[in-house]
């Protein structure tokens, strides 16, 4: 998509159901083997009482929309704000959508909302500064 076809208010979702495959991977991909992702012992013992999937990992699927739909292929992620508001357990659904609020035409940039949701509840909300092809 190339910047004279966005329009405020566009919208586009990508949905992907969390496995304990996808936690495991996205740990050896990051690093990041927090024992509540990985240790149900411990994990149970958290304020979560089960395991949980990084919150980065529902992010990334922002990532996907950003650079598969809207924009699209060429898009170049800027920068991203983000608010955790819920856990994403093993087996939920999440859908990352984002909405494209404003348009820069001198620099070819837009600003989209960004939102991930379990079942229509907020996991995580924030904000993406894109700039396209």
């Amino acid at each position: 998509m190339t910047f004279d076809e966005l329009a405020v208010g566009q919208t586009a979702s990508f949905a992907k159901t969390i496995t304990e495959a996808d936690i495991l991977l996205f740990c050896a991909v990051s690093g990041d083997t927090n024992p509540v992702h990985i240790d149900a012992e411990a994990a149970k013992a958290s304020m979560f009482g089960e395991r949980i999937a990084h919150g980065m990992l529902s992010a990334s699927l922002i990532s996907t929309v950003l650079g598969t739909r809207l924009p699209g292929p060429g898009t170049i992620y800027l920068s991203q704000t983000l608010k955790f508001k819920a856990p994403v357990r093993i087996g939920q659904t999440v859908t990352a959508t984002v909405e494209v609020t404003a348009l820069d035409p001198a620099k070819k940039r837009a600003t989209l909302a960004t939102r991930c949701t379990v079942e229509g509840k907020a996991v995580l909300e924030g904000e993406a500064g894109v700039m396209l092809p």
